[in-house]
């Protein structure tokens, strides 16, 4: 099976390309722009590990340019496509709206429209619990009303209107997938856990805890992530476009991650506390029922188990 993952040098896009590379036999295409948002370094040594594998190639391609996409769609003939790309960064959404308006809404549209002009059977595609805002009615669940506060949670709301609006014209099979604060190896260096480890090893490097460390995230490991993504490969659902949580259905406060990664690192790091960002979401828990009753994935990693594994990872490479 040949399968394209766009974002193929972030964190999600990096960990998938790489189960399944190492779990099946499918020819794993990988694209990404190499942004500079966050490190480049570390996208590329993500990249590194991925081109050991003989089925797996890379291009540098911008999902924005939609001949380039077009005619990586026609020359490849893709079976299935995740669209993993996207300008990430909540607080950076209030300040450069126009990049997630090109990257997050009019890429994705170039995926998606490419998707169904070349034939794909499948696009999953990344949305986010950002879609929920500051919503109080927990767990959240799919079938809610949905109102973001900010750009980037707008962008992904998009995102699954336009795949809404297109299943009905269309025969291909749209997924959409709301991650929730997904965390684990090779992390971006941009979000709360990598920060904070970063910080435990680096006296030099400042942590800032928001909201005063208020705040409750329903945290969900990356490889049950991969391991679901996986699974609704071989999945077909009856309607045409379906979205689903992609959560722990677990939420933990932050103050209690920074006790365990505490006791892990044996370290405590400096932190200074500050209000609440613009932007800043105050609880997310999701519900995990429909995503486990699709793919009868059940054995969700403790957050001691991801923890644990985590923080090993990052003593030894520390990147």
């Amino acid at each position: 099976m040949q399968i394209l993952i766009t974002g193929a040098a972030g964190f999600i896009g990096f960990n998938l390309a790489n189960f399944l590379l190492n779990k099946s036999n499918h020819k794993i295409t990988g694209i990404d722009n190499l942004n500079d948002y966050y490190s480049i370094d570390l996208k590329k040594k993500r990249l590194s590990i991925l081109k050991k594998s003989k089925r797996f190639n890379f291009l540098r391609v911008n999902i924005n340019e939609k001949k380039v996409v077009e005619e990586m769609f026609k020359k490849k003939k893709f079976d299935i496509v995740f669209n993993l790309a996207a300008q990430a960064g909540v607080r950076y959404s209030i300040d450069n709206p126009t990049a997630f308006v090109e990257s997050n809404i009019l890429g994705f549209y170039n995926i998606l429209d490419a998707s169904i002009k070349f034939k794909v059977k499948k696009l999953l595609y990344a949305s986010s619990s950002s879609v929920y805002g500051d919503s109080k009615k927990f767990p959240l669940k799919e079938g809610q009303k949905i109102d973001p506060k900010n750009v980037y949670g707008l962008s992904k709301k998009v995102n699954e209107e336009i795949s809404q609006v297109t299943s009905l014209y269309n025969d291909i099979q749209l997924i959409g997938l709301r991650f929730f604060t997904v965390y684990g190896e090779w992390g971006r260096p941009d979000m709360f856990m990598m920060k904070y480890l970063k910080s435990s090893f680096y006296k030099n490097h400042k942590f800032y805890l928001n909201n005063f460390g208020k705040h409750v995230r329903d945290w969900t490991y990356v490889k049950d992530v991969c391991q679901i993504l996986n699974l609704l490969i071989k999945i077909r659902s009856k309607k045409r476009h379906v979205i689903y949580n992609i959560c722990s259905n677990k939420p933990v406060k932050l103050m209690s991650i920074i006790s365990k990664i505490d006791l892990l690192t044996k370290k405590k790091p400096k932190i200074t506390k500050r209000n609440l960002q613009k932007g800043d979401i105050y609880k997310t828990h999701g519900s995990n029922f429909l995503i486990k009753k699709i793919t009868k994935f059940k054995k969700f990693t403790s957050i001691d188990t991801g923890l644990r594994n985590t923080v090993n990872w990052y003593i030894k490479n520390k990147i």
